[in-house]
C-alpha cells in the first residue's frame, strides 16, 4: 500500500507509514545468534545467485577469549574467505556462479569453553522502498520524506544491534568477573580459617610444653 501525496500528511498517514517502514526492515533482517559449544562446528547454507552482492559480519559474544574460527566457501568448495581465531570481522564479497554457499563458524580448538557467535548474513541489496523509485520524475515530499525515515530506522537498527552485542558481552565478562572474586573470597576464607586454627594449635603446643617442663623441675 502506497500513499502519496505532495501535501503534508495527516498523523494517521504518517503513523502507518512508520508502522510500514518497520515492519519492511525487521522483514529483511538476517541476523542469527546461536550458541557453540566447545569442540563444536555449526555450518549455514545459503542459495545465491550470480552476480549478488553479499556481506558476512560475525561477532563473538561470550566463552573463552572470545574467538572463533570462520570459514566461508562456494559451491565449487573453494575457500572465498578464513580466519583463525577471530574475535569479530566482516567480509563482503559478490557471487561468482549460481548454487549453494556455506559458511561455518568452529570452536573445535577450545577443549571446555563454549561460545555465543552472532551473524549477519546480507544477501543482495536492499530492494526501493517506492516501486517507482528509479522513475525519471523527482519524489514528491511525502516519498522523499519515507525515504529520509526508511534510512534513519536502518542507521537506528544497526546501532541499536551494535550496543546490545557490546552490553551482552560486556554482561559477560562482568559475570565472569564476579564469579573469579567470588571463588578468591572463598578461596581467601577457607586460607584464613586454616591460618587461624594452625595459630591455635601453634599456641596451644608452647604452653602445654611449658607446663610439662615446670612439672618436672618441681618434681
Amino acid at each position: 500500500m502506497l500513499l502519496r501525496g505532495s501535501g503534508t500528511a495527516g498523523p494517521w498517514e504518517w503513523l502507518i507509514l512508520l508502522l510500514l517502514l518497520l515492519v519492511a526492515c525487521a522483514a529483511r533482517a538476517s541476523e542469527f545468534t546461536f550458541e557453540l559449544p566447545d569442540n563444536a562446528k555449526q555450518c549455514f547454507y545459503e542459495e545465491i545467485v550470480q552476480g549478488t552482492k553479499c556481506t558476512l559480519e560475525f561477532q563473538v559474544i561470550t566463552g573463552g577469549h572470545y574467538d572463533v574460527d570462520c570459514r566461508l566457501e562456494g559451491p565449487d568448495g573453494a575457500v572465498l574467505y578464513k580466519e583463525m581465531k577471530k574475535q569479530y570481522d566482516s567480509f563482503t564479497f559478490t557471487a561468482s556462479r549460481n548454487g549453494t554457499y556455506k559458511f561455518c563458524f568452529s570452536n573445535e580448538f577450545s577443549t571446555f569453553t563454549h561460545k555465543t557467535v552472532y551473524f549477519d548474513f546480507q544477501v543482495g541489496e536492499d530492494p526501493p522502498l517506492f516501486p517507482s523509485e528509479n522513475r525519471a520524475t523527482a519524489l514528491t515530499q511525502m516519498e522523499s520524506a519515507c525515504v529520509s525515515i526508511h534510512e534513519a530506522l536502518k542507521s537506528v537498527i544497526d546501532y541499536q544491534t551494535h550496543f546490545r552485542l557490546r552490553e551482552a558481552q560486556g554482561r559477560s565478562r562482568a559475570e565472569d568477573l564476579n564469579t573469579r572474586v567470588a571463588y578468591w573470597s572463598i578461596g581467601e576464607a577457607i586460607i584464613l580459617l586454616a591460618v587461624s586454627i594452625g595459630q591455635v594449635f601453634l599456641l596451644k603446643s608452647f604452653f602445654s610444653d611449658r607446663k610439662t617442663t615446670t612439672t618436672r623441675v618441681g618434681s
